[in-house]
């Protein structure tokens, strides 16, 4: 690597970035705990997950302010994917092996250059997802903010059954539980606290149960936090195979809930970023999470825009993320201990409520949208709700695709060029039959896409009443997926048109498009009536609506017109 890249890769740090990165390092303490809790893991992972992995991505990502560490949807994810594979979600062997196989499959997308595979998760399936995760997050919360056990095991069971106890609920750990939601509240009325609500709201209340010696469940109840290094794991080789699906639907997970933060968190020194590039970066993240205690991990918005708030110029923000991180846990980590459980529960509240409000948007524009992007929207919810998580995403994915297969079917039509007289064209309707004695012109607007092909094969004008016609087809900029459907119905369109003595001229075909005429046998049937697309825009229509003229006027005329040739 040169000197400039290499001054490029990892710049000189700033004192904002080192600024930026204790505050972010230190939010990740009981965001990470808040996680990896709802998820059924230790609270300590949630910490780890924020140490190796964040400095791995922030040193590789092109994003280069992106903090890759743990997210609420991964850490449900991470636990649904251990149990469908019958693994106990408390070894830390399945942990680590779950994170590398979760960073393998990030690192591959990322090696073959696959940041389009994001394309196929639609927003409204996005939208569906994060709304279920929500709800999964509150669900999962019913116990640390109330103190009631829910015996349901269904997401909304849970809620239901909460809700039809509350004279069951524990007095302290609700109060504890409200008091948070309503100090984070108070507090991101001040706009300088805003992005550190969360760690404030924690800090206080925490202080305030301490004092006044509430009996509620503290986070050193469930586990003791070390105050040492993140430990160094071996994954469990023998669980992989178990988890090929599973880490690929994580790393899906993870990788569509990064993909936008490019966008929107544009790089400080103008450089471009690479989603393929951020998707390997993940995983080798990941990959070096696994030895270290993490849990999977991905690009986070919330954390990036914590380091974004707190004055982050440069990647070295996200590398002392991860350093302070492990710097504030050796100093103080036992301290974490005294974090009421009912804490974590009520910030998680507020988590789970900000990832409604922040999708709240999209949501309003889904349904505006169309019902078919509506019914993706609910049945992905719905899914979420009810089924694993790595099911739910290939769920949706799948009906992404069916839903582009849709709209794409439902994209094609023919509309008819008519001659002005002054060279241009005008926009018509096309005809149901095709007009004797004259040239009709009609361009294909659409894909060429299968389900597109098959129903617009009967709307193509009858012409089994038409004398001394001809036809021309545009298909400029059109039939960009040239698919054996459209050159089979093409074939067979050009035989009944031959059949009733209709000269067809063919126009506006790009060159990947003749190379397939010519392997399919469609050339042979337009012979030298194929006309090339040219630089100027209706260039070709022009040209090929003179010679179906000529060609026509040539047969009425009883003249052979067989040596005609595009000019």
């Amino acid at each position: 690597m040169s000197d400039a890249r290499a001054k490029r890769r990892l710049p000189r740090p700033t004192p904002r970035d080192v600024v930026s990165g204790f505050v972010t390092g230190l939010f990740s303490i009981p965001e990470g705990m808040a996680y990896a809790t709802v998820g059924g893991f230790s609270a300590p992972m949630g910490l780890w997950s924020g140490a190796v992995p964040t400095v791995i991505g922030s040193v590789f990502s092109r994003t280069v302010l992106m903090v890759t560490t743990l997210t609420s949807a991964i850490a449900l994810s991470a636990k649904s994917v251990l149990t469908d594979a019958g693994l106990d979600p408390s070894d830390l062997g399945s942990v680590a092996a779950l994170t590398l196989m979760v960073g393998l499959w990030m690192a591959l997308l990322g090696v073959l250059r696959l940041g389009s595979v994001m394309s196929f998760v639609s927003t409204a399936v996005m939208t569906g997802f994060t709304a279920g995760i929500a709800v999964q997050i509150v669900a999962g919360v019913v116990k640390d903010a109330t103190g009631y056990v829910p015996q349901s095991h269904n997401t909304v069971g849970k809620l239901v059954e909460a809700l039809a106890h509350v004279g069951d609920w524990d007095g302290p750990t609700v109060a504890v539980a409200l008091a948070t939601v309503a100090a984070w509240a108070a507090l991101s009325l001040v706009p300088r606290l805003r992005k550190t609500a969360t760690l404030l709201a924690l800090v206080v209340v925490t202080v305030v149960v301490t004092l006044l010696g509430s009996d509620v469940e503290l986070v050193s109840d469930i586990a003791a936090i070390p105050r040492s290094l993140p430990p160094f794991t071996l994954p469990d080789v023998g669980a992989l195979p178990d988890l090929v699906s599973g880490g690929f639907a994580i790393a899906l997970i993870a990788l569509a809930q990064a993909a936008g933060i490019g966008a929107a968190v544009p790089n400080p020194d103008g450089s471009r970023t690479n989603v393929s590039k951020d998707f390997t970066a993940q995983g080798l993240a990941n990959v070096a999470g696994g030895f270290f205690g993490a849990l999977p991990t991905g690009g986070s918005l919330s954390r990036t825009g914590v380091a974004t708030s707190g004055g982050a110029q440069t990647r070295w923000a996200g590398i002392f993320s991860g350093v302070w991180l492990i710097v504030i846990v050796l100093a103080v980590g036992p301290l974490a201990g005294a974090i009421p459980m009912a804490v974590i529960g009520g910030l998680l509240l507020v988590i789970g409520g900000e990832l409604v409000a922040g999708r709240w948007a999209d949501i309003v524009l889904v349904f505006r949208t169309s019902w078919l992007s509506a019914a993706a929207l609910v049945v992905t919810f719905l899914a979420t709700t009810q089924l694993p998580l790595q099911q739910a995403i290939f769920l949706g994915a799948a009906l992404s695709i069916v839903l582009f297969a849709v709209q794409a079917a439902k994209r094609g039509r023919l509309i008819q060029l008519v001659p002005t007289g002054d060279g241009d064209f005008g926009v018509e309707d096309a005809p149901s039959d095709l007009p004797s004695g004259r040239t009709t012109v009609l361009h294909y607007v659409g894909t060429g896409f299968f389900a597109e092909v098959n129903r617009l094969e009967e709307e193509w004008p009858h012409t089994a009443h038409t004398r001394d016609a001809a036809l021309v087809i545009s298909l400029r900029g059109s039939a960009g997926i040239p698919s054996t459907t459209f050159l089979k119905s093409l074939d067979r369109l050009l035989a009944r048109w031959q059949d009733h003595g209709v000269e067809v001229v063919v126009c506006g075909v790009p060159e990947e498009l003749a190379r397939r005429f010519a392997v399919s046998g469609v050339a042979e049937r337009l012979r030298d009536a194929v006309v090339p697309q040219t630089d100027v825009l209706l260039g070709s229509v022009r040209e090929a609506y003179d010679l179906a003229e000529r060609r026509r006027t040539a047969r009425a005329s009883g003249t052979s017109s067989s040596k005609e040739h595009p000019s």
